[in-house]
């Protein structure tokens, strides 16, 4: 009889060690994936959809213990590259093309979620007790919530890994389950090396040139781009073109119950690099990387720096006003 206990106690033991390789087993094993590296190197593509318009970006990675991160995002219909940079001095936003650089006092990337940050996906898949696991033909899907605190409108996002548990790819989805922006992961090193000083400043101005880019750079503006989207009981008021010392400006003032300005004037590349100190927060907006406050939007497009602030509107709204601006005049 003993035997036989020891015996059926011995088959329930091994049953027990070979179960199914499940959700916490995945996100066990992921995490372990991630966070145990020194650093990481990551190539993929970004779609980001806003309406009928489509961007798409090559995107870069890099990331080193201590806080290091370098993320290159380079416009694919105009060459255009960003890069935001966060080393021991601080967050920035760079722009080679203009030769300068916003520097922020700022948590980033940990205020949020990143579509194309290892730690930060990981986060939210543990963070979401509520989110959605399924095992597929070819790896595993976690559907979970995101938080983009200055775009509420982005509610969850798919995470597709491989049976190796490579990250594939990451799709963000609108309240009305639209996927509004998509990365796709061509290339993963978790054992990169980088030389002396990649993470500086310094090193990647030298990286990217202003010569290395053709830059639309014009010295006046020959017509006002207005908002397709304007805050109920909001009207255009007043609009004003002034002359500065290498360009043209546009004020443009809305008022109503959401008053709001917009600024329109000629971008100018800086004679020497500069680097503007600001609050806020770096956000991506359509086909450019912008800075965001808690009443302000400022980006540049095109050979145009467009500034929209207000005190009424939050960030959803001006995040709103914003996407609309295209580069077609529309009526006043």
């Amino acid at each position: 009889m003993k035997k036989i206990l020891l015996v059926s106690f011995f088959c329930i033991f091994l049953l027990a060690g070979c179960g199914k390789y499940g959700e916490e087993d995945v996100i066990r094993d992921f995490s372990k994936k991630v966070e145990d590296v020194k650093a990481y190197y990551i190539e993929g593509k970004l779609e980001l959809v806003n309406n009928d318009d489509v961007y798409h970006y090559d995107v870069e990675v890099s990331y080193q213990s201590d806080d290091f991160y370098r993320v290159e995002l380079s416009n694919i219909s105009n060459n255009h590259t960003q890069v935001i940079l966060k080393n021991e001095d601080g967050v920035y936003v760079v722009t080679p093309s203009l030769n300068k650089s916003f520097k922020f006092q700022s948590d980033w990337p940990y205020s949020n979620s990143q579509i194309y940050l290892l730690e930060a996906i990981v986060n939210d898949i543990k963070d979401d007790k509520e989110r959605i696991f399924k095992e597929t033909k070819n790896g595993y899907t976690f559907t979970t919530a995101v938080n983009y605190p200055n775009n509420r409108n982005l509610v969850k996002q798919k995470i597709e890994l491989s049976k190796k548990l490579k990250l594939k790819r990451v799709q963000v989805y609108n309240d009305d389950s639209v996927i509004c922006m998509t990365m796709e992961f061509d290339k993963i090193d978790y054992y990169p090396t980088f030389k002396k000083n990649y993470f500086t400043l310094d090193t990647v101005m030298k990286t990217y040139s202003v010569e290395d880019e053709e830059v639309k750079q014009t010295g006046s503006l020959s017509d006002s781009v207005y908002p397709l989207v304007i805050p109920s009981g909001t009207k255009l008021t007043n609009e004003e073109k002034v002359t500065k010392d290498n360009g043209e400006r546009i004020i443009m003032t809305f008022d109503g119950e959401k008053p709001f300005l917009l600024v329109e004037e000629t971008a100018n590349i800086e004679d020497d690099f500069t680097v503007i100190p600001t609050y806020g927060e770096p956000y991506q907006l359509m086909d450019t990387l912008g800075v965001m406050t808690n009443n302000s939007l400022n980006w540049t497009t095109n050979g145009v720096e467009y500034y929209l602030v207000s005190d009424v509107l939050n960030q959803d709204e001006l995040v709103e006003v914003a996407q609309s601006i295209g580069v077609v005049q529309t009526m006043k």
